[in-house]
């Protein structure tokens, strides 16, 4: 699967970050963790979809992209799949918590089963996992890059206010 895997890499303010995709589609995205990133063995191979990808992740970090406008694919559970497209429906400076975002999903009180869903979303900040906040408005957590540090950093880029 390597062989045919094609990515695309950029430097940002929480780290660098890999991207990755097929010919048309995004299908994956990591930031660096304790400085490497999952397939750092391979050379880039972009595709347009790739560079496009690159691009508005730039704009977004330097502050003039509030909304992706990119092709993903979200291979995923039914529940998982309707978890990330209420995160895709959150604009920049929203948030969520999570028992709030179960109840748009038709799932009151599986604020455990959408933490879930969200830390598997295969392409965070594109798909932003990290606007969702525990029921005081806390972080709670952060499955990419370096972990609550990264989400705090997305979230103040966002201005953001979280409880202390």
């Amino acid at each position: 699967m390597t062989e045919s895997l094609r990515l695309i890499r950029l430097d940002s303010p929480i780290g660098r970050i890999e991207v990755r995709g097929t010919d048309d589609l995004i299908t994956g995205l990591s930031i660096e963790r304790a400085g490497t990133l999952p397939h750092d063995d391979l050379a880039e191979n972009p595709t347009p979809a790739l560079r496009a990808a690159k691009e508005q992740l730039e704009e977004y970090f330097a502050g003039v992209r509030q909304r992706f406008d990119l092709p993903l694919s979200l291979p995923g559970t039914p529940f998982q799949q309707s978890v990330w497209r209420e995160l895709d429906r959150l604009g920049w400076g929203e948030c969520v918590t999570y028992g709030q975002l179960a109840e748009a999903v038709g799932r009151p009180g599986s604020a455990r089963a959408i933490g879930g869903a969200v830390g598997a979303n295969p392409i965070p900040l594109l798909v932003a996992c990290h606007r969702v906040l525990g029921s005081n408005g806390a972080v709670t957590g952060y499955s990419a890059g370096e972990g609550v540090a990264t989400k705090l950093w997305l979230l103040g880029h966002e201005q953001i206010i979280i409880a202390a």
